[in-house]
């Protein structure tokens, strides 16, 4: 398998995974939307969605580097953009792991 295709297949695979929605009323009624104003869970599957079609225009741009139809500039550019957008999304991941450990950590 060529690394393109990898990459490709790995995309594809994370467009496949769908988050379960909340069967908690509780919880359904915090996750939803407030007046004026968007979701932070609609924030944050825009800015995975962004990432995925990053993804994806790098690949696109690999492979059509790799068919003699690209230009190296171009593929360079795409995988730094994939590069940061990765990087941005560990980040968040991060910290939103550390204000999950911090409220557990709070007394009721």
């Amino acid at each position: 398998m060529t690394v393109p295709s990898v990459a490709a297949n790995a995309y594809s695979m994370l467009q496949k995974i769908s988050p379960n929605p909340p069967q908690n009323s509780l919880v359904k009624n915090a996750l939803a939307p407030k007046e004026g104003g968007s979701s932070f869970g609609a924030m944050l599957e825009g800015a995975i969605e962004k990432f995925v079609a990053q993804g994806h225009t790098a690949d696109l741009k690999a492979q059509q580097l790799v068919a003699g139809k690209g230009d190296l500039i171009d593929v360079v550019t795409a995988v730094a953009d994939s590069e940061v957008a990765v990087q941005t999304l560990v980040s968040v991941r991060d910290k939103m792991i550390a204000a999950y450990e911090d409220i557990m950590k709070m007394p009721i």
